[in-house]
């Protein structure tokens, strides 16, 4: 694929274009949810950016690949474009991330109460990305109040902030960065 221009002068008043060159307005809940899919995939990369080359590294890189799946495919209104297959996220992955999420569980102490985000900077960076994640699947969830969407996508979304928790908690481990937890000081 050529991309030859970044700009095309069409988003000056507010409208954009969906794969397949159907017209909506910027604010349009599909454009919600796949712009802040986008905005996880760039904190993701800011994350992989501090990370040590290494299979929590390779996981962010594959998330990122998945990431630009689940945006191509909400950029497809299916009503009006027919969804090209490689827009379709492969339900496997969910399996990936909740292996991941076990193994990270199964080598770091086990949680006892609530963890305040942050640590070393790529565990606070990991929960940057969780929260992202987090607003991501409520937009992805305020579209599929419009329109039925693939399941496997609410359930990655999902996942994914689970997994980013742990991995935040897996980063402070190894580190030897002590969490932080929030004691109740309201009487």
């Amino acid at each position: 694929m050529k991309i030859s221009k970044v700009y095309t002068k069409t988003g000056d008043k507010g409208m954009t274009s969906l794969i397949g060159g159907v017209k909506v307005k910027k604010t349009n809940a599909r454009i919600e949810a796949y712009g802040t899919v986008d905005e996880l995939s760039a904190q993701l990369g800011l994350l992989a950016s501090f990370m040590k080359d290494g299979d929590d590294k390779n996981i962010i890189l594959r998330v990122q690949t998945n990431l630009f799946t689940v945006c191509s495919y909400l950029a497809t209104d299916k009503s009006q474009t027919p969804l090209a297959p490689s827009f379709t996220l492969d339900p496997d992955e969910v399996d990936v991330l909740e292996t991941e999420i076990d193994v990270i569980l199964a080598n770091i102490p086990q949680q006892t109460s609530f963890i305040l985000p942050g640590g070393s900077h790529e565990a606070a960076i990991a929960h940057v990305c969780r929260t992202v994640c987090r607003r991501a699947e409520r937009r992805i969830f305020t579209l599929n109040e419009a329109t039925q969407l693939d399941p496997a996508v609410l359930q990655y979304m999902n996942r994914l902030s689970d997994y980013l928790f742990v991995l935040a908690r897996k980063l402070n481990f190894i580190d030897g960065v002590r969490e932080k937890t929030w004691k109740k000081t309201c009487k």
